[in-house]
């Protein structure tokens, strides 16, 4: 006989709620997503998928838009950021858990929470006042008398430096994005089970083989999901780009050209927006970074989860 154990009425609410909870996020990506292209519908029917995502006109007088050259500063800004955030936040986590003494560990991990928590139009005040005065000064010639006399480097730091550009934009977001890398990093290299790094080093590894051979494969997938976090933020970042990139909407192969993201062309332009046609094709650019980030967030969940089922095999 099998005997049925009646749930406690605590249980029960506690179920709804959280169910609740669950469900909400499901609705509220549903509704945005339906918001979106309610919106941007007019700006669908008139200029479909494919030309408006390769037509590189934003021009509302003659209501002519295209998201091209949006879309290309959004993608290389955020590619960019993550080539600057990557390495430096490795090296942050792989210092604080393996190399600081214990009195630098608490308080480099504070700082490191810190700077998660500055907003991002400070980050953008500083960019405007402070790195871009350093970079079109020093940084960007030094880049173009070293980097840009490599002849396949040369078209990437052509022009006159003015700290305004892709480069600079690029830098202020990787410096945004590496708190949250280097804090799932850490946590990731703080899990590595204490025993395996001591054998390593009882059979004679030098601390870079430990975390090299020992720490860095233990720990790849909660580097990759810090990752993942950091590339969303990019991809999202508003404020901070907008002081720095110059809002100029062309496709250019140098980095020391002002540009465009979606973000940035958002925030400048939806209360400009006094026409139809106009405010929807706002509305289109925002759906298409919505699904942009989606698909590019999903593909790095679905690699998360085939690496991690390949661990468990």
């Amino acid at each position: 006989m099998i005997l049925f154990k009646k749930k406690d009425p605590v249980d029960l609410i506690f179920s709804f709620i959280t169910g609740i909870a669950a469900i909400s996020v499901v609705l509220i990506i549903v509704g945005t997503l339906y918001v979106l292209f309610k919106e941007s519908s007019l700006s669908i029917e008139r200029f479909g998928f494919l030309k408006f995502i390769t037509s590189l006109d934003w021009d509302p007088v003659r209501e002519s838009f295209g998201a091209a050259a949006a879309l290309y500063g959004t993608l290389v800004t955020t590619a960019l950021a993550l080539i600057i955030a990557i390495p430096v936040a490795i090296g942050i986590a792989i210092f604080v858990t393996e190399v600081a003494p214990n009195f630098l560990k608490g308080p480099v991990g504070v700082a490191i929470e810190l700077l998660a928590a500055i907003p991002s139009i400070i980050y953008g005040m500083w960019g405007l006042f402070t790195l871009a005065p350093i970079m079109s000064k020093y940084i960007e010639p030094f880049l173009q008398k070293t980097i840009g006399k490599l002849p396949l480097f040369n078209i990437l730091f052509e022009g006159t430096p003015l700290g305004i550009d892709l480069l600079t934009a690029s830098m202020i977001l990787g410096i945004m994005i590496i708190p949250f890398t280097a804090s799932i990093s850490r946590d990731a290299f703080n899990l590595t089970p204490s025993v395996v790094k001591e054998s390593a080093y009882a059979v004679g590894a030098t601390k870079w083989e430990v975390v090299r051979d020992v720490v860095l494969p233990y720990s790849k997938l909660g580097v990759f999901g810090g990752i993942v976090i950091s590339l969303g933020r990019a991809l999202g970042e508003t404020m901070a780009v907008a002081f720095v990139l110059g809002n100029n909407n062309q496709i250019t192969t140098s980095l020391l050209d002002a540009a465009a993201t979606v973000t940035v062309k958002l925030a400048n332009e939806f209360t400009e927006a006094d026409k139809d046609i106009y405010l929807s094709s706002l509305y289109y650019l925002a759906l298409l970074l919505f699904m942009a980030s989606f698909i590019v967030l999903s593909i790095a969940k679905f690699l998360l989860l085939k690496a991690e089922n390949k661990l468990k095999a």
